[in-house]
C-alpha cells in the first residue's frame, strides 16, 4: 500500500512543482548572495547574509530557518492535506475501497506517505542549501560571529536540526491529514493546516497570553537553533519534539473516527 501510495505522489506534476520551488528558492538567494554581497541592511539583514556567505553549512542554516516557518510549511500541508481529499475530488476513493483492503490500513498508507514528503521537503531544503552554499562559499566549519564548530560536528548537528524540524511539521501535517477526510476539496484541507500554522506563530508573538504560548503547535520550532550558538541548551528541542506527540496522537485518532464511519460517494 505504502509504495502505491508512494508512487502515486511521484507522478503527480504537483508534488514536483512543490518540491522544485524548495530546490529553486535556496539557489536563487545563494546567486544573489554571491554576485552581490551586501554589508549593510542594517544588523540584522546584514548580519544574515554575513553568516549565510561563511560557507555550505551556513548557508544551509540560513536557508532551513527562513524557509521552514512558512514555504515548508505550505509544502508539507499540500502533501498531506490531498491525501484523502484529492481522491475523494478525483471519484477514486470509492474504487479504492472495493479493494480488499480496510480503511485503516488505507489511511495508515497515505499518512505514512504524507510524513514522508514532508520529511523529504525538509532534506531538499537544506542539501540545496549546502550544495549551492559550498558551491558559492566552499566547504568551512559553522561561524558565528567569534563562535565556531567544526565541519564536522557542524555536519552532525545540521543533521539534527533537519531532523528536529521534519519532526516539528507532525502536528500541521496530521491536521492537514484530518481535514482531508473531512472535505473532498484539497484546498480546504491543505488551507486550514496552514491557517493553523499562521494563527499559531502570530499568537506566539504575544508576550501577554502568558503559559499558553508554551502549548502552542508552532512555539518550538526553532528551538534548533541553540545547537549553533554558545552555551545552548537543547531543553526547548525535547519540549518541541514532545509538544507535537499529543497533537499529533489526537489529529490522527480523529481521522481515523471519521473515515471509519464516513459515507463514501465518491
Amino acid at each position: 500500500m505504502i509504495r502505491v501510495e508512494l508512487t502515486k505522489q511521484l507522478h503527480r506534476t504537483r508534488t514536483w512543482v512543490a518540491l522544485g520551488a524548495l530546490t529553486v528558492i535556496p539557489i536563487i538567494a545563494t546567486i544573489a548572495n554571491k554576485l552581490n554581497p551586501r554589508e549593510g541592511g542594517g544588523p540584522v539583514n546584514g548580519g544574515i547574509q554575513r553568516f549565510a556567505r561563511s560557507g555550505g553549512l551556513n548557508d544551509a542554516l540560513t536557508a532551513l530557518f527562513f524557509m521552514s516557518p512558512f514555504f515548508l510549511v505550505v509544502v508539507a500541508s499540500v502533501f498531506a492535506g490531498d491525501t484523502v481529499a484529492g481522491e475523494a475530488n478525483w471519484g477514486t476513493l470509492r474504487y479504492l475501497l472495493l479493494r480488499p483492503v480496510r480503511r485503516p490500513r488505507l489511511l495508515a498508507s497515505k499518512l505514512a506517505v504524507a510524513a514522508l514528503m514532508a520529511l523529504v521537503a525538509t532534506l531538499v531544503i537544506v542539501v540545496t542549501g549546502l550544495v549551492a552554499g559550498t558551491i558559492a562559499f566552499g566547504w568551512h566549519p559553522v561561524r558565528a560571529g567569534f563562535f565556531e564548530i567544526s565541519a564536522g560536528r557542524g555536519s552532525l548537528r545540521l543533521a539534527l536540526a533537519t531532523a528536529y524540524v521534519a519532526w516539528g511539521l507532525a502536528g500541521v501535517v496530521s491536521f492537514a491529514f484530518l481535514l482531508s477526510t473531512l472535505t473532498d476539496v484539497p484546498a480546504g484541507a491543505f488551507g486550514g493546516a496552514i491557517g493553523l500554522a499562521i494563527a499559531s506563530q502570530i499568537l506566539d508573538s504575544f508576550d501577554s497570553i502568558g503559559a499558553i504560548r508554551n502549548g502552542l503547535l508552532t512555539h518550538y520550532w526553532q528551538a534548533w537553533t541553540q545547537l549553533f550558538v554558545p552555551g545552548g541548551s537543547t531543553a526547548d528541542m525535547w519540549r518541541g519534539a514532545l509538544l507535537q506527540v499529543p497533537y499529533a496522537l489526537v489529529f490522527c485518532a480523529l481521522a481515523l473516527w471519521r473515515f471509519q464511519r464516513k459515507d463514501i460517494l465518491s
